[in-house]
């Protein structure tokens, strides 16, 4: 078994340089943990996980509690875990799933929270230990999310240059800052280009998009396009659409977003914005161990930007294509 000693050796330093290293990598310099690091993945060394906890009075756990219902049709949280679980196993830190039923059960050294809304704040606020947010909030708790704004305002600009005369927005009933960001990123674009803007809110259900379209549909003209807030909302637009004999993208146009999965069931195939769950779920992991670090102190917000994936319901695009900000 090859011992810290032998990670000394190799690196050319100290044993305790190379404790150092591992236990407390922000007091070595850059060279030193570049050496150590190199020794180690040499030797295949791996820390010993409680070794270093017992080191650094720390329980090695971060704590994710996800505070809506996982939809299991879905592998949204499958690549959001997936990100968060590899970036602390590159720190020998464990996940621990929650529920908020269990929130108090064990220790750990931080929580990432999933799905919170305005109803969790005071759920939220009795964590104890250094906290990050998945996905944005206004209660000034460090977040990583997508630039929900930005992504819409690509979307707009697409449809407006793709010749829509007339383009509805078809956003998710709930007074949450990710979807009024959405909103305003569309109402922006349609207000720059002199566009009147028509906006929906519906509950994020495809079948209650699908009867909202069969209800309302001589509102809507061909050369329409309807920008949903998200692909399950698009996909009751498109199974409408084609049940009233209509053509996509020809007759109508329809962008979605996230590009999870439902983008790929859907025939054709959604236009999308494209987030980046798992990218994300790293910088989650990152963001609260800087935080566990730090002793707590605000990390800051940080917005990733979408991808515009075309798919077969806009006009004149490839369905490999991509469009990048």
């Amino acid at each position: 078994m090859v011992t810290l000693s032998d990670v000394a050796k190799k690196a050319n330093v100290s044993k305790m340089t190379v404790s150092r290293v591992i236990n407390h990598p922000e007091k070595v310099t850059d060279e030193l943990k570049l050496l150590v690091y190199e020794a180690m993945q040499e030797l295949n060394y791996r820390p010993n996980a409680a070794a270093k906890a017992l080191a650094n009075n720390r329980t090695q756990i971060i704590k994710l509690l996800i505070l809506e219902e996982m939809d299991t049709t879905e592998p949204y949280y499958m690549f959001l875990l997936t990100g968060i679980a590899n970036e602390l196993d590159k720190h020998a830190y464990s996940l621990q799933l929650l529920t908020h039923r269990n929130i108090q059960i064990g220790e750990s050294d931080g929580y990432i929270v999933c799905g919170m809304r305005e109803k969790d704040k005071e759920l939220v606020e009795t964590l104890t230990k250094p906290t990050v947010i998945f996905g944005q909030n206004s209660f000034g708790i460090d977040f990583v999310d997508s630039n929900n704004e930005s992504s819409m305002e690509r979307a707009t600009e697409y449809a407006i240059e793709n010749g829509y005369e007339k383009i509805v927005y078809i956003g998710i009933d709930v007074d949450e800052p990710f979807a009024h960001s959405r909103e305003k990123g569309y109402a922006k674009v349609m207000d720059k280009h002199g566009f009147e803007t028509c906006v929906y809110r519906l509950e994020n259900r495809s079948r209650y998009s699908a009867a909202f379209i069969k209800e309302n549909w001589e509102q809507f003209p061909k050369n329409t396009l309807f920008l949903c807030a998200s692909d399950r909302l698009g996909l009751g637009v498109i199974r409408e659409i084609k049940e009233r004999g209509y053509d996509i993208p020809n007759d109508y146009g329809v962008i979605g977003h996230d590009g999870v999965f439902l983008d790929q069931i859907a025939y054709p195939h959604l236009t999308t914005l494209k987030q980046s769950i798992a990218e994300m779920g790293a910088a989650c992991a990152r963001m609260v161990l800087n935080k566990v670090k730090e002793n707590g102190e605000p990390q800051g917000n940080l917005l990733f930007e979408t991808e515009l994936k075309l798919g077969g319901t806009t006009r004149n695009n490839d369905s490999t294509e991509t469009i990048e900000k």
